[in-house]
């Protein structure tokens, strides 16, 4: 007979080998055609290869292997059927497939603790790794550029956060939007545009359906759009208690009366983003203002492209015989052109791809690539966009914002605006963007940064980091109740302003210049006595994940 007291400690001990609780490794491995796919059989949870290869199933079989499937994740455009990611209880199975199967890999990269941190949902399409694909099947690399699964690593949003979307009619029975859309006033249809553009801010995601929106477990009041003299439409969600508001719409007129519903808004805690327009820089030469996305406490948002890390990843032709390259990271326009039509000579960005560009844009975020989420709900087709347009790269910042509110819902309005721009992509030394500076922003939204920056801001024990921007204007606010802020490789000069309040420590760190002109100004000041007026509210499981205990 079997000891009671034994048999209860086995009886634990399995449970809590079967829930995975110690760190796994984490890689990518890549094979040498897209042909090579091995088979396996979940058993519980761990995978059992079925294949015919004897040498792969001995080698298989002295690991536990918990992933081994095919991702878009961290290929390059060759490399797309290539790739796979793996989970194993032990790194030395990498080392093994490259030795003793150079016939079928060829490369393998492991997958570092700090970039573990992550969380999908089960509906992220085909750069899934360790969330599932069982939504559209869908390419949503615009959103692993944004960080999307380091920003859910802390929050999902909340259904307490409320996002509004002024725009055409959303459809509120599509499962992405049923039970957490609300419609205040009612719109047009105008072919879906208001579904698409409330899918990326917020559609839901883990739900095994369609795809999800940034801040996918925030709510959503929808309202009609326009207005464009009184905006009656978007203070009545400010006084309803919405923290965003998207609009992307524009008119050309400004507006004093405006300007004023627009600053009674955000003293009432409210934030409108909007996006710039689409006009190209050959028509506007930066000297063209939108409204109301130029307006005083509105983030405008232009578009910059996320896609490809060279301009040689992805060289076409046109049906003219012309060469060009399209969607390379970190150019504000779509399509790049290169002179004499020859390779070997310099490139440039042709100025009618860019959407609006002027001084008042804050920000940029994808949009060539985008799936256009309305096209499934009407025509049943996963569709994406192949130009260049703000109606879709307005409402990842919104979305995003809805994160930051979500994971600290006592953060200071005022702050909002300095931690997106403060974390984003910077765009200065791209050659073909020089044209154009001073006219794209702060750079491209990079949502994984800015929500990782108000957590370590907001967390006792951490350290936050503000480096890598080169800033000569805007007014940047921040309070930190961090173990220390350190400033490095960072620039405030000019007309750039920064206060910082810290309750413990500030380190200037190397490469840093604090040289504002007589406009601007930095205040670096220590408070012991700032208290928190209220708890960030991090994501359910947080910190852990699927394959991932940082205490363990």
């Amino acid at each position: 007979m079997i000891n009671k007291k034994y048999f209860f400690l086995f009886f634990f001990l399995g449970i809590t080998s079967s829930l995975i609780s110690q760190n796994e490794s984490w890689f990518f491995l890549r094979a040498n055609n897209e042909n090579i796919n091995p088979e396996f059989e979940r058993v519980d949870n761990q995978l059992v290869y079925k294949g015919k290869d004897d040498k792969l199933k001995r080698l298989f079989f002295s690991y536990k292997i918990y992933e081994f499937k095919k991702t878009y994740q961290n290929a390059n455009k060759k490399n797309l059927r290539k790739t796979f990611f793996v989970v194993a209880n032990d790194k030395q199975l990498l080392e093994d497939l490259l030795q003793n199967f150079s016939d079928k890999f060829e490369f393998g990269e492991i997958i570092s603790d700090e970039d573990k941190k992550i969380f999908e949902p089960n509906d992220y399409g085909f750069t899934s790794t360790i969330g599932e694909n069982l939504g559209l099947q869908a390419d949503l690399s615009y959103l692993d550029f944004l960080g999307l699964p380091k920003a859910w690593y802390y929050t999902t949003g909340s259904s307490k956060t409320i996002i509004g979307i002024s725009d055409a009619t959303i459809d509120s029975l599509n499962i992405d939007f049923k039970g957490k859309t609300q419609t205040i006033q009612k719109s047009t249809m105008s072919k879906g545009h208001g579904s698409a553009v409330a899918s990326i801010a917020a559609s839901q995601g883990d739900n095994e359906y369609g795809v999800p929106g940034i801040c996918y477990d925030c709510s959503i009041y929808a309202t009609q759009y326009g207005n464009f003299q009184k905006l009656e439409q978007l203070i009545e969600l400010s006084n309803m208690g919405v923290k965003v508001i998207n609009c992307s719409w524009v008119g050309s007129t400004y507006y004093q009366t405006a300007q004023d519903v627009i600053d009674e808004m955000f003293d009432n805690g409210t934030i409108i983003v909007a996006g710039s327009g689409n006009k190209g820089w050959d028509i506007t030469k930066g000297k063209k203002l939108y409204y109301p996305a130029s307006y005083n406490h509105v983030i405008s948002v232009s578009a910059g492209m996320y896609r490809y890390d060279l301009v040689s990843d992805n060289i076409l032709i046109s049906d003219k015989g012309n060469l060009y390259a399209e969607n390379i990271k970190g150019y504000v326009g779509r399509t790049v052109g290169f002179k004499n039509n020859d390779l070997k000579n310099g490139h440039y960005i042709y100025p009618v791809s860019t959407t609006t560009l002027n001084k008042e844009v804050d920000i940029l975020a994808p949009t060539t690539g985008v799936l256009l989420f309305n096209k499934y709900i009407l025509d049943n087709k996963i569709i994406y966009d192949t130009n260049e347009h703000t109606s879709n790269t307005t409402p990842f910042v919104t979305g995003t914002i809805g994160l930051l509110f979500s994971l600290n819902p006592c953060l200071p309005i005022d702050e909002v605006e300095s931690i997106i721009k403060l974390t984003t992509l910077n765009l200065d030394k791209i050659n073909a963007n020089k044209p154009y500076q001073g006219n794209y922003g702060a750079g491209i939204l990079q949502i994984g940064a800015a929500v990782k920056l108000v957590y370590d801001l907001f967390t006792e024990t951490e350290v936050a980091t503000i480096e890598n921007q080169n800033f000569t204007r805007w007014d940047f606010k921040l309070t930190a109740y961090s173990k220390e802020v350190v400033i490095q490789n960072q620039k405030f000069t000019n007309e750039s302003r920064l206060s910082l309040t810290a309750k413990n420590r500030i380190v200037i760190g190397k490469n840093t210049v604090l040289k504002p002109n007589a406009i601007g100004n930095i205040t670096l000041k220590i408070d012991p006595t700032l208290e928190k007026q209220c708890d960030l509210v991090l994501r359910e499981g947080f910190p852990n994940n699927k394959y991932y205990d940082p205490n363990n």
